[in-house]
């Protein structure tokens, strides 16, 4: 299997803590400290890895915080190809309020990246054999909203299959082309569609929608503990999320996109694959700060998930 290329523009270096109390003014004693790479692609990667996949991360970085962003991925042992900038990667921090059980999350808008830079990113990408690529996360300033539309070009004619998740006018301008998977929010969604989408039916309306319109081969609406759907050219599959007690929702999303992604790489089919997905999203809220998910936790909800696939199929 070739390995799953994660594109991430806006990467981190995700802090994570805990506090008894988050109050103003006040200084916020903190414990239980961690530091990880972060950025919806640089999470992907760090999922695929602990899920026994392999994986290329592909990022932006720049000053003294680009080399710890470096350092972090190193010791993950993520293999990795970093293209330089001249502004710094942004620090994010979650700080998880035991008192309440709350989670704080401080996550700046990024750098300034020049046009010469980002496109050297693309350039980074023409020598590059693999059968999927992953874009997750935001786009930083300086990078066009249609950055997505030259790598959806690029990966056509390398024969790949584009993953995108991320949101606003970037994922907007993204499906111009047409990607192989999207995975939208509820309010992304409605963003798309110029609509609001208040139930069940409209929701699923709205994904056939895209699929129709040749946006997306396969929408993955994810609805939080409402659990998610996934519309194909073949119809609809909606599950229920796995009852879970939730920690943090950093990286959630990511894991999600990570775990479908691999899943089909592997040659699941779409409906398994998904349920594999909601595995790893569900999984990934059970560790506090920026640890994302445990493999073992995401195979464990995973045989949860195909009981229900089982259970619907055995229904229609």
């Amino acid at each position: 299997m070739k390995a799953i290329v994660t594109l991430t523009l806006n990467p981190s270096v995700d802090g994570a803590a805990e506090a008894e109390v988050v109050r103003p003014i006040h200084k916020i004693r903190t414990s239980d400290e961690r530091y990880d790479p972060g950025g919806g692609g640089i999470n992907v990667a760090r999922v695929v890895q602990e899920l026994g996949g392999p994986t290329l991360a592909i990022y932006l970085a720049g000053g003294a915080t680009g080399g710890v962003l470096d350092d972090l991925l190193d010791a993950a042992a993520i293999p990795r190809r970093r293209v330089p900038i001249q502004d710094h990667t942004r620090i994010s921090h979650a700080v998880y309020e035991r008192s309440s059980g709350q989670e704080y999350r401080f996550v700046p808008t990024g750098p300034l990246v020049g046009e010469s830079e980002w496109r050297v990113f693309l350039e980074s990408l023409e020598d590059l054999d693999c059968d999927y690529f992953v874009a997750s996360g935001s786009l930083p300033r300086g990078v066009p909203d249609d950055f997505y539309v030259a790598v959806a070009d690029l990966a056509r004619r390398k024969g790949a299959k584009l993953m995108l998740d991320t949101s606003g006018s970037a994922l907007r301008a993204g499906l111009a082309r047409g990607v192989h998977l999207v995975k939208p929010s509820l309010g992304e969604l409605e963003t798309l569609v110029d609509r609001k989408l208040p139930d069940q039916a409209s929701q699923e309306q709205a994904a056939r929608e895209l699929i129709g319109s040749g946006v997306a081969e396969l929408v993955a609406l994810t609805l939080g503990r409402d659990g998610a759907l996934l519309a194909t050219s073949q119809g609809m599959l909606r599950l229920a999320a796995p009852d879970v007690v939730a920690k943090s929702a950093v990286g959630a999303g990511d894991s999600f996109t990570a775990a479908m992604t691999l899943g089909l790489a592997q040659g699941r089919d779409s409906e398994d694959a998904f349920a594999y997905g909601m595995a790893a999203g569900a999984a990934a809220v059970l560790s506090a700060g920026t640890g994302l998910c445990r493999r073992e936790d995401v195979e464990r909800l995973y045989e949860g998930m195909r009981s229900q696939v089982r259970a619907i199929a055995t229904e229609s």
